[in-house]
């Protein structure tokens, strides 16, 4: 019987250090640890130093244990290809992995439980269990209603602009919208999904700033674990009633899930909640937000697409290779390996940095280029490799394709006004705002 991860992870050691000498050393100017600094986004220039002079790069945690930070394309693509040795369920997807009694317990759990936290047997079986909802007929018949919901978006948008936040007005309503009609959320309950999102973004950041004595304000805190505990509450209460009262839908797949012939427990319940709202919500609305930006940086580019909309279609696998909505997943080792010429020993940490490898020369000519034309830019590793890539990959750049074609008909003239704010997010690419102007 498969226990909770959140029982069996390799605990993190804090200020542990590599068992092996360290072969790069790693650049200064840059802090991969620190939430605060990817508040003016991703770092680039920075990932290319690592590329260049440190592949794998040592990078200690504040109250935590170390990692490796890997940013060569083929490097990161090992590791995805490479469960038995790169495990998930070792230590989790996150870069630290401490005691949940040392946090919010649930919520700490929850963020070990999950379907993307699992490897071999489990992982793959039940994947399976959800497929019908990633096909492409069932995406086909998604698409209209997510069609209808763009159009009332844009309408909406026009009617409050012409100078509008693209964040709040489109970017985080869309995805919400698919993600709930996937799911069978009810309309009066959505808004709390937005909601809890925000304060699972800034979760990670909190965790920090108290693990380094820093003070987080009391109405804050408060405010985030009351709304943890209603998302929770939410959660088992509806998963329970799709339990006892099945209909067509994501959740009822969640829900009548089984691991080895058993239903899953309420740990896993609770960490299929968490992913899927933040999953399918978080990435879909940075990468929206995101193309809005590059398509603003590289008019010739968004030409292009005035003049042929077809080319949409080929655009959206380029604009995910450039924006890299997940900065980072984690893996630990289950046996002393090797990367980029380091040695590294089982138990330690390796973190994939997905911006850094999308924009490594050696596969991507002239990668800081958004060029829509480009011919590999499905090669990108934002939605991972196999056995974990991710699940709904079809259905966001379903969503992105809708979007553009919509909003460049629609406003031709629309352009980012050059204000911009990301959230304090080492694991996303969060952006909170993204002020644009419609240009009518």
């Amino acid at each position: 019987m498969l226990q909770p991860v959140s029982e069996t992870a390799l605990r993190d050691v804090p200020g542990a250090g590599p068992s092996h000498d360290i072969v790069y050393k790693t650049p200064m100017g840059f802090d991969l640890a620190d939430n605060n600094a990817f508040t003016s986004g991703q770092p680039f220039d920075y990932y290319k130093r690592l590329r260049e002079e440190a592949p794998a790069a040592w990078t200690p945690v504040p109250m935590a244990a170390g990692y490796w930070a890997i940013s060569r394309y083929e490097d990161v693509k090992r590791i995805e290809l490479s469960p038995d040795t790169f495990s998930s369920q070792r230590g989790g997807i996150n870069m630290a992995t401490g005691d949940p009694k040392d946090g919010h317990t649930r919520l700490a759990g929850a963020a070990l439980n999950t379907l993307i936290s699992l490897d071999r047997p489990y992982h793959v079986p039940l994947r399976m269990q959800h497929r019908s909802f990633f096909t492409p007929d069932y995406i086909a018949e998604l698409r209209k209603k997510v069609e209808v919901k763009v159009d009332a978006l844009l309408d909406e948008m026009e009617r409050k602009g012409p100078v509008v936040d693209m964040v709040k007005m489109f970017s985080e309503q869309l995805p919400l919208f698919t993600l709930c009609e996937m799911m069978g959320v009810d309309e009066k309950d959505r808004p709390k999904i937005v909601r809890w999102m925000h304060y699972l973004e800034l979760a990670g950041h909190m965790i920090a700033e108290q693990a380094q004595g820093r003070k987080i304000s009391y109405v804050f805190l408060a405010k985030f674990l009351w709304n943890v505990r209603q998302m929770f509450r939410f959660g088992e209460r509806v998963l329970q009633d799709r339990r006892a009262n099945p209909r067509n839908d994501l959740l009822t797949a969640i829900a009548q899930a089984e691991i080895d012939g058993e239903p899953l427990s309420q740990e896993f319940l609770d960490g299929a909640w968490l992913l899927i709202i933040f999953a399918g919500n978080d990435t879909t609305r940075n990468s929206l937000s995101g193309t809005m930006k590059l398509l603003t940086e590289f008019p010739d580019q968004k030409q292009k697409l005035l003049d042929d909309p077809a080319m949409i279609k080929k655009m959206v696998p380029e604009a995910i290779r450039m924006v890299a909505p997940v900065i980072h997943m984690r893996r630990t080792l289950m046996s002393d390996t090797e990367i980029a010429g380091q040695k590294m020993s089982e138990g330690e940490k390796v973190l994939m940095y997905y911006g850094a490898a999308n924009r490594d020369p050696s596969v991507f000519e002239n990668p800081d280029q958004f060029d829509i034309e480009r011919t590999n830019s499905g090669d990108h590793l934002s939605f991972g490799a196999g056995p974990h890539v991710c699940l709904g990959q079809r259905v966001a750049n379903m969503q992105l394709e809708v979007a553009y074609e919509k909003i460049l008909s629609r406003f031709p003239n629309v352009e980012w006004t050059g204000h911009t704010k990301q959230a304090p997010n080492n694991f996303v690419n969060a952006i909170s705002e993204l002020e644009v102007n419609l240009g009518t």
